[in-house]
């Protein structure tokens, strides 16, 4: 994922918190945030992950006019295997997608106000054999915010499989 500009905003901190069930006061009230270590309200552990919302490409994203794989089975019609209905990792042939493990290295907490540039680089890749659905490769991405002033902010790290097969009923 790469983000030029990702604006971390009270409003956002405070509808993430709510989504993710956290009433943390750090996340919404300033008074009570300022007296904190940290000193002002900050993002969530997992916020990184709304960046997305900001990168037009983003292969999860909906694309106004075109189909989309969405997140149920065929939510949107398209069945599985269907090329038009396959992410970008996938490329059709009944394979499975799967996010396998997220991590987030925090170097500084993500303040209301910074405005965040997200870099993505490619990680390890390797390969296990599956009892179930054959190989399955496992693929790593690093994605690295930093701040307005170039600082490193947080370091992020995910993994996703991808499947040989369909798992075997």
């Amino acid at each position: 994922m790469a983000v030029d500009n990702f604006p971390v905003e009270a409003g956002h901190i405070l509808m993430f918190a709510r989504a993710v069930g956290d009433d943390n006061p750090v996340y919404r009230d300033a008074e009570y945030a300022s007296g904190t270590e940290v000193g002002a309200v900050v993002a969530p552990p997992t916020f990184m992950q709304a960046s997305a919302q900001f990168d037009p490409d983003y292969f999860l994203r909906p694309k106004p006019g075109k189909p989309w794989f969405g997140s149920g089975r065929e939510s949107t019609g398209i069945k599985a295997g269907d090329p038009a209905g396959s992410t970008p990792s996938e490329g059709g042939d009944n394979k499975a997608v799967l996010h396998a493990e997220q991590h987030f290295e925090y170097h500084r907490h993500p303040r209301a106000g910074d405005v965040l540039t997200a870099t993505t680089l490619p990680g390890k890749r390797w390969v296990k054999e599956g009892k179930r659905s054959g190989k399955l490769t496992f693929t790593e991405s690093i994605t690295q915010y930093h701040n307005q002033d170039g600082e490193l902010m947080v370091t992020a790290k995910g993994v996703g499989v991808v499947t040989e097969r369909p798992v075997d009923q």
